[in-house]
């Protein structure tokens, strides 16, 4: 049933850049949309991230994560090059440090098995590294090389996702919190602190609070939140080029996954007790060298844990040594949506007729985002779902 009187014929709730995205493409299909969020745009984790952009090329068959990376990956380009918005975009290439033998083996494995699957990972001595990527620790065993990932602002890219949102025809509300949702005669009506909306079709884009939205209509969404945390330095001349990381934590995560019964995978913590240490960080394009990388399940808990911050820093200072005489100037945290079984979760809610989700995106949601959104949007305006969304279909849950 349609009616005439509808805000939209789709209402997007949450705008961090998958809902952007979202919003973004629903708009361009033709199809009228409204961006609905309880706070700002890129108010939560999409804002407050690293700003690494994933993906080491399409492979030999293409799934999910090719889609959301390497295709989330083309949109960062779209939106700079033929856009024109200002993104700080770079297509910078990442270095993956290597500390001991038994990671060693286990990287080697690994660029081994991509590369024959038609991934473009490399193998580097310390030595060679170094000479793309002047600062790093030339005593590590070596670095696994992946050129074609990139970075972007966090904030300045999910801003130009919102107003390029906006040039496409998409109405964004701001400070606007759904607090309530029935569906009536295929119609939802969305009670929120600044009165009703209606639409035919709701995509939920709301993060680490998805699962509090689908609880209003008695659908179970499984996300956790799952802080995560960052500093930073003041800012230097340009040093760091690439985005850099650690094998520490996912050669851990491979033989260990999950820390209870209960909680989502690849944590760094189990309660209090740290069980591996995780990084990521770049430099700034204003100058300040960021990094972070732990994850507690902590509920909506974002109170920065200092003693971690000194740890992700000596694990830092580990791979680029230049960062042992550099005073951390800020810190900061954010919430992250990991699903029970660490995969993402978009595609259709069961058991309610055109609501749509799009989250699980875990600590890599703005590198996917983009893509999760396109393939959402997709999903909606044309009422069926690229072969890949079988991965992420919510119906895993309920089956």
């Amino acid at each position: 049933m349609e009616r005439s009187n509808l805000n939209a014929d789709v209402i997007v709730i949450g705008a961090g850049i998958a809902g952007c995205s979202a919003a973004f493409h629903l708009s361009e299909s033709g199809m009228s949309t409204l961006l609905l969020d309880m706070g700002e745009v890129s108010g939560e984790a999409s804002g407050v991230n690293m700003g690494g952009l994933g993906g080491a090329g399409w492979g030999n068959s293409p799934n999910l994560q090719e889609y959301l990376t390497m295709g989330s990956l083309n949109i960062f380009k779209r939106l700079q090059i033929e856009l024109g918005y200002d993104l700080e975009f770079r297509q910078s290439g990442s270095f993956t440090a290597i500390h001991n033998e038994q990671q060693y083996s286990y990287a080697q494995n690994r660029v081994i098995q991509s590369q024959k699957d038609g991934f473009n990972l490399q193998l580097l001595s310390s030595y060679e590294a170094k000479s793309i990527e002047p600062e790093l620790n030339l005593d590590l065993l070596g670095y696994v090389y992946a050129p074609t990932r990139g970075q972007a602002d966090p904030l300045k890219t999910t801003r130009a996702f919102g107003q390029a949102a906006l040039n496409a025809g998409t109405k964004v509300h701001t400070n606007t919190q759904v607090i309530g949702m029935r569906s009536h005669h295929g119609i939802w009506d969305l009670e929120t602190n600044n009165g009703n909306y209606e639409a035919q079709f709701v995509v939920i884009a709301a993060g680490a609070w998805c699962k509090n939205i689908g609880e209003m209509v008695g659908a179970d969404i499984p996300i956790e939140p799952v802080v995560g945390q960052m500093w930073s330095t003041d800012p230097l001349p340009p040093r760091v080029f690439s985005t850099i990381s650690s094998f520490e934590s996912s050669f851990h995560w491979s033989e260990n996954p999950y820390v209870d019964s209960i909680s989502p995978p690849e944590l760094t913590h189990f309660g209090e007790q740290r069980v591996t240490r995780h990084l990521y960080g770049r430099q700034r394009k204003s100058g300040e060298i960021i990094f972070g990388g732990d994850r507690r399940n902590a509920g909506f808990n974002k109170t920065v844990d200092a003693g971690g911050v000194e740890i992700n820093k000596g694990q830092a200072t580990e791979v680029l040594p230049l960062l042992s005489g550099l005073p951390i100037s800020t810190t900061w945290s954010g919430l992250m949506p990991f699903s029970k079984d660490g995969q993402p979760v978009i595609g259709r809610i069961p058991g309610n007729d055109n609501l749509f989700v799009v989250t699980g995106l875990c600590s890599s949601g703005f590198g996917r985002g983009p893509g999760a959104g396109m393939l959402i949007a997709d999903l909606v305006s044309r009422g069926e779902s690229h072969p890949v969304l079988a991965e992420s279909d919510p119906a895993r849950f309920s089956a």
